[in-house]
């Protein structure tokens, strides 16, 4: 009899011991996604001033200076949805970059390599921190998904984290289609 009680009574802390674990994890992943998708802003903003500054370096011809100036106003002014203005942004800067003898019309101009290894950098940054971000999201949608954390409503109040999807690749193909990073 006694022995019964200790054992429901073991099983019960258990049960209570991991439910609160459970939630605990639950709560540093959505904390963990809160950081990354603020690490994923400031990457995001990175490359916008960089990008800003590449178009009004007077480095490049008066049209891919506008288009780019433009791209990067996009992302700032809250009109499209941050997603696409970011894209813009990518496909503006592909487009800088993919210009026939681009690099090699900026060899010999004062701190052009050194903005050009900025502004790849910056996109490299993004598509890090998205790529990050969005391995976040899909472990904590996840966890939320799980019958024990649904069941007992693990998550509060909590809004599920959504992905962050861009055009990211500064590369394109030959047909010009982003390469590798596009997805995910």
């Amino acid at each position: 009899m006694i022995a019964d009680i200790i054992l429901v009574i073991a099983a019960a802390l258990f049960v209570g011991v991991y439910v609160s674990w459970r939630a605990g994890r639950i709560d540093r992943l959505h904390a963990r996604v809160d950081m990354a998708r603020v690490a994923l802003d400031v990457a995001l903003l990175r490359r916008s001033s960089v990008a800003q500054e590449l178009a009004t370096s007077g480095l490049l011809d008066p049209a891919t200076s506008l288009l780019l100036a433009e791209a990067v106003h996009g992302t700032r002014g809250g009109e499209r949805p941050r997603d696409l203005a970011e894209s813009d942004l990518t496909r503006a800067l592909r487009a800088a970059f993919s210009q026939p003898d681009f690099r090699a019309s900026l060899s010999g101009k004062e701190g052009a390599d050194e903005l050009l290894a900025e502004v790849e950098e910056a996109a490299h940054q993004v598509y890090l921190a998205r790529k990050f971000y969005n391995d976040l999201v899909a472990v904590t949608r996840d966890a939320r998904r799980r019958p024990l954390a649904r069941v007992l409503r693990l998550s509060g109040r909590a809004p599920a984290p959504v992905f962050f999807e861009m055009d990211d690749s500064l590369i394109a193909d030959k047909a010009g289609a982003p390469l590798g990073s596009a997805s995910g």
